[in-house]
């Protein structure tokens, strides 16, 4: 396995986890909106979301320079 391969596994991976915590924030953004969940909670989501969306698109980008 070479790092261009592993790169786009990794992406892959990134990916699948950012979708799972976009679904996370979407439904905490609901529940705050209905006053179930502490706003602080969303706070803690948006970071997440933040972190595992910079890491995708890092990971797409050094994907993508392995020529």
């Amino acid at each position: 396995m070479n790092v261009k391969t592993s790169a786009l596994l990794a992406m892959i991976g990134m990916l699948l986890l950012t979708l799972v915590v976009l679904v996370e924030f979407i439904n905490t953004v609901s529940g705050v909106l209905n006053d179930v969940v502490a706003p602080v909670k969303l706070l803690a989501c948006l970071i997440y979301l933040f972190a595992t969306l910079t890491l995708t698109i890092f990971l797409y980008t050094f994907q993508k320079s392995q020529g």
